[in-house]
């Protein structure tokens, strides 16, 4: 193929739009893909993350052959139970309720897809350790709102840091995607953006 290479992530997630904008990379589109996160019976959360991390490139590969694509996934759990973003208020306080005081995992799953149907297929693990919340600490976050649209229904980058004891791993994969990753899988498959150092 001729001339540049677009770049397509398949998400709408403007967290991980900022994510790349940090190591120097725009995406040409932004392409959200529509695929059914339910997770299948007996499914392990790092399955799950490279399941549909891989499926949500591949969808929007079928309408842009052409291009590269980003793929990802976000999975929290607690144990083997998956946390996925809550649906209301009383879910997310259940979340946070049982995130406090221990420790869980964001599992990440990152597919980027070459327009010569080559691609790179990670998973990444990080822990995240809770202080004990107060009652008071999880009403003033459902307050606060900012647990709409978040796997495990808190934001990291946001008033929930505060939360946060200690995380072992990549913090930009806990915000939504390992751009070291990244930027090693774009590297690995020939692929240079204008941008990325």
């Amino acid at each position: 193929m001729s001339g540049p290479i677009a770049l397509i992530l398949a998400s709408a997630s403007p967290r991980r739009v900022e994510l790349l904008a940090q190591i120097g990379i725009t995406p040409n589109l932004i392409v959200p893909a529509h695929v059914d996160e339910t997770p299948l019976d007996r499914e392990r959360p790092i399955d799950m993350a490279r399941r549909l991390a891989d499926a949500k490139a591949r969808e929007v590969h079928k309408n842009h052959p052409q291009a590269c694509i980003i793929g990802a996934d976000t999975v929290v759990t607690v144990g083997r139970r998956i946390l996925g973003k809550a649906e209301d208020e009383a879910q997310a306080r259940a979340f946070l309720t049982l995130l406090s005081g221990r420790s869980h995992r964001v599992i990440g799953g990152l597919c980027v897809l070459a327009p010569d149907g080559r691609a790179v297929l990670r998973v990444l693990t990080t822990k995240v350790d809770f202080k004990r919340l107060s009652a008071a600490e999880i009403d003033g976050y459902i307050a606060s709102g900012e647990w709409h649209d978040k796997a495990g229904a808190y934001a990291i980058q946001g008033l929930a840091g505060a939360f946060v004891k200690s995380i072992n791993g990549s913090y930009s994969n806990v915000v939504g995607l390992a751009v070291h990753d990244v930027a090693n899988a774009l590297k690995g498959l020939g692929i240079h953006p204008p941008g990325l150092v």
